[in-house]
């Protein structure tokens, strides 16, 4: 606990992005948050009071972080499990725990638990437990037909680690760099959605709408809540499907379910994260409880809070870094931004700007989908890019 506010301690590994958005809520909970940082210049480390700098790879560095914390969470998937065995033996509360969390590290396992419980994804095959991965390759292009999707089993995020190959002769690189490896059908999908859940140690669940995302390069580009394409009766299995993954796995914690949405209708998992998620960004201004404050209740065993929405629609648009060049200057886009856009919510990450990286995201709100989504991403557009955004910031 912490001796000045009688609170206890949670402590995050990792400092980017969710970690700074989770320090957020936490304030206004009087929670103490302690950050492990790579560096001082991560993005809540620049916000936070109580950082330390160090390796989430090594166990020294971990356990020095850990003590005085009453709980360990984390901002990412990337810690060792190894570690986070030796942390739990150590007596430290870790949540999610490293046996629920080898899930979301491990797609390979992932997919085999999955399909123990009979819940549908793509086909697939674990090439790293193939005697010749080469000729298991071959094999399942031959049933399920190319292009095969190719996953990097451990590492990978925002479209890194993946890769469509039309052929075997296109996948020998990848075969020959010893990447343990993950084949996946393609799915002729319709559009891709995310249910997102919390749970708790007690067993307490609660649900967000699920959303529509869209992606473009592997990255997110937008979300969408509700998500207008799910038919009522799809939006629940969804929530229920996340529901009970997060049961069945023991997730302690925010889940995000990311699933493809196949013609027909049927839904197919793609993808697990057991922590706050790009897809949930929009509950800040948008639900009646951030997925960042669900977090923290979770891990710290509180009741969980009502999620209902605060408007009919809600779309999030990811800000995106421009090119070098962009002019004019972020501040007098953000200031010309508030003044065209003044109800759309700027949320910056600390990050610096380079074409391509997710520097930031913008929330609007409202009742009609069609104007919502072209105010987000107008207001994403030309944060990234400013006077080459297809809109005009003073009109």
């Amino acid at each position: 606990m912490d001796s000045r506010t009688g609170l206890p301690v949670v402590g995050m590994v990792g400092a980017g992005q969710l970690a700074r958005m989770t320090h957020q809520a936490g304030i206004a909970l009087g929670q103490s948050l302690r950050l492990l940082a790579d560096s001082p210049d991560d993005g809540a480390a620049m916000v936070a009071g109580d950082v330390q700098v160090g390796d989430y790879r090594t166990l020294a560095d971990l356990r020095r972080f850990a003590a005085g914390c009453d709980v360990l969470t984390f901002d990412h998937e990337h810690v060792p499990g190894e570690h986070l065995r030796a942390l739990a033996a150590d007596g430290v509360l870790v949540l999610p725990s490293a046996q629920a969390l080898r899930f979301a590290q491990n797609k390979a396992e992932m997919r085999r638990r999955l399909s123990g419980f009979g819940i549908a994804g793509p086909a697939w095959r674990d090439l790293s437990a193939e005697a010749d991965p080469r000729t298991a390759l071959a094999e399942f292009g031959e049933e399920v037909g190319w292009p095969v999707v190719l996953k990097a089993i451990s590492g990978g995020y925002d479209g890194k680690g993946v890769w469509v190959l039309d052929s075997l002769a296109a996948a020998e690189p990848l075969l020959a760099s010893g990447t343990p490896l993950l084949a996946e059908a393609r799915v002729e999908l319709d559009f891709e959605v995310a249910a997102l859940v919390a749970r708790s140690p007690f067993g307490q669940g609660a649900a967000w709408t699920p959303v529509e995302t869209v992606q473009q390069d592997g990255i997110c580009t937008e979300v969408i809540a509700p998500a207008p394409r799910l038919s009522a009766e799809q939006a629940e299995t969804a929530e229920q499907l996340a529901l009970r993954i997060a049961r069945e796995l023991d997730v302690v914690g925010v889940l995000a379910v990311e699933l493809f949405v196949e013609r027909g209708g049927r839904l197919l998992v793609n993808e697990l994260a057991m922590r706050p998620h790009n897809s949930g960004h929009w509950t800040i201004e948008g639900s009646r409880t951030s997925q960042f404050e669900q977090h923290l209740r979770a891990v710290l065993d509180y009741p969980l809070g009502v999620t209902a929405q605060t408007a009919p629609v809600v779309v999030m648009a990811n800000v995106l870094g421009g090119p070098d060049d962009t002019e004019p200057g972020l501040d007098e886009r953000v200031h010309h931004l508030m003044a065209r856009w003044p109800d759309v919510k700027i949320h910056l990450y600390g990050k610096g700007f380079r074409p391509g990286r997710k520097v930031g995201h913008v929330t609007a709100l409202g009742d009609r989908l069609d104007q919502v989504r072209d105010r987000a991403r107008a207001a994403a557009d030309y944060l990234s890019l400013g006077r080459r955004a297809k809109v005009d910031a003073h009109g």
